[in-house]
């Protein structure tokens, strides 16, 4: 008997190991698994952004068919050197020494920045919430896409308890947003993310147009370089 009482612990001892390999496998299918907001951010070329040196862009709104001279940026993503050129004048400054003479500029960087990367932000910005996505019917050209809200903490920023509905395709390309300040009920800015355009590897959309399309945020002079 002892034979065949040595097979059973045996053959026991394989199911069990096969068994807790299995239970690896799937934990570890479980940690690889990206959320939707990091879907988001590798369809528009996150995996690139550790290559980046330098962003270039000009920020500017054009009200019908009006455009002003806009914010013209040169961004050092290692130091955090910026430099900022505008109607009002030039200034540079380091992101990580905000003073009060920095404090206005870093602003309005924070801003524009965030416009542009927005598909980023939303893994950068750690602190913020990201709800279940849903299929809605978006605002302004009536796509059935999903959605999904982030929502800021009412404490810390430089615009606290903000909310951004976010409305992506199916191949996870945010198409629409909705910005409500304050996380209000009610829509503050909505408009579209049109005219995509790949700088070596980031993916960016560079017309942001309101309904009607007399109001458009646009970025020009875009220059992405990578080490």
């Amino acid at each position: 008997m002892k034979p065949l009482y040595l097979s059973l612990i045996c053959v026991l001892i394989v199911l069990t190991c096969q068994s807790d390999k299995k239970k690896e496998d799937v934990l570890g299918e479980e940690k690889t698994q990206l959320t939707t907001a990091e879907k988001i951010a590798v369809a528009h070329g996150i995996e690139n952004w550790d290559n980046v040196k330098n962003v270039e862009f000009t920020f500017k709104v054009i009200r019908d068919g009006r455009s002003g001279h806009g914010r013209r940026w040169v961004w050092d993503t290692k130091t955090g050197e910026i430099s900022l050129g505008s109607s009002l004048g030039a200034l540079k400054y380091n992101r990580n020494k905000i003073d009060s003479i920095s404090l206005d500029a870093d602003k309005a960087f924070i801003n524009d920045k965030y416009w542009l990367l927005v598909p980023f932000q939303l893994v950068w910005d750690t602190t913020a919430t990201i709800s279940e996505s849903k299929k809605m019917v978006s605002p302004i050209k009536k796509d059935t896409l999903q959605m999904i809200t982030i929502t800021y903490p009412n404490e810390g920023g430089y615009t606290p308890g903000d909310a951004y509905d976010i409305y992506y395709d199916k191949n996870y390309m945010i198409k629409e947003w909705v910005f409500r300040e304050g996380n209000s009920k009610e829509p503050t800015l909505t408009n579209t993310f049109e005219n995509y355009q790949d700088f070596n590897g980031i993916k960016i959309a560079i017309d942001h147009k309101k309904e009607g399309g007399n109001w458009n945020l646009n970025f020009t002079d875009v220059s992405i370089t990578v080490e």
